[in-house]
């Protein structure tokens, strides 16, 4: 016998699912380049872009441990500094 989910109430929070995804638009070669990690996504991309997204998403979730927060803390203004700080130059 199976049990239903409980329902939420509204004086129950709503989960909060917070990730990064991101999208490279710039392939020509037919590669399907997918990396994904506990937190993130990375697809497409060439394999120049790929490898820079790669980049920028493990510094920026560096960043956020040195700082001692998760994703999910994290506002867009300060998640957006932490990523242009991460991006390789």
């Amino acid at each position: 016998m199976s049990k239903k989910p409980a329902k939420r109430t509204s004086a129950q929070p709503k989960p909060k699912l917070a990730g990064i995804l991101g999208v490279g638009l710039d392939h020509a070669d037919g590669h399907k380049r997918i990396t994904r990690g506990e937190k993130f996504a990375i697809v497409g991309g060439s394999e120049e872009t790929h490898e820079r997204m790669t980049e920028t998403v493990v510094k920026t979730f560096e960043e956020l441990k040195h700082r001692g927060k998760h994703r999910e803390q994290v506002e867009p203004r300060e998640l957006k500094e932490i990523i242009l700080k991460s991006a390789p130059r």
